[in-house]
Order: structure tokens, then C-alpha cells, then sequence
């Protein structure tokens, strides 16, 4: 199982648009993908919904983790994806 631990960039963290950027890569991936944040169960990357409740804020470490072939490559983009601004 691959992992990567990433900060978010977006200033307004993962809400609203750079969710929804995120959701799309991650709904795009060939395998399967969830986030999560300390003190919170890990939820679908592809989930708007749920990525939008886990409240990750600008600086926040979030947890993203994937398996099957392909998965550290997938990681290592949405783990760029995620340490940009993406509310611009």
C-alpha cells in the first residue's frame, strides 16, 4: 500500500473549487484513492462530499493512500496537485 503524507497549499484549503479539482484527478485515477486528516476516518478521494467534510485547511497534513498497480505514481500527482494553489 502506497502513501503519501502532503500539506495542503490552497489557501482556502479544500474547500469549494480546489476540492473539486482534487476530487476530479482523483476520480480520473486508475485506482482507487482515499484522504484523510489526523482524528478523522479516511474517506474517497473521488467524494466531494467527503473530502469537503474532512475540513482540511490552508498547512493542514492530509494522508493520501492508494493500492494496486500504479498507485505511487497516482500519489506523487495528486500529492503535487494538493501542495499547489489551486483556488486561483
Amino acid at each position: 500500500m502506497a502513501q503519501r503524507v502532503v500539506t495542503i497549499g490552497s489557501h482556502s484549503g479544500l474547500h469549494a473549487r480546489p476540492a473539486a479539482t482534487f476530487v476530479q484527478a482523483a476520480g480520473q485515477a486508475a485506482v482507487a484513492v482515499t484522504i484523510a486528516v489526523d482524528g478523522k476516518e479516511p474517506v474517497a478521494a473521488s467524494s466531494l462530499l467527503g473530502v469537503m467534510t474532512l475540513g482540511a485547511r490552508h498547512g493542514d497534513q492530509v494522508r493520501l493512500t492508494a493500492d494496486g498497480e500504479g498507485a505511487e505514481a497516482v500519489l506523487d500527482e495528486l500529492a503535487q496537485l494538493l501542495e499547489r494553489e489551486l483556488d486561483a
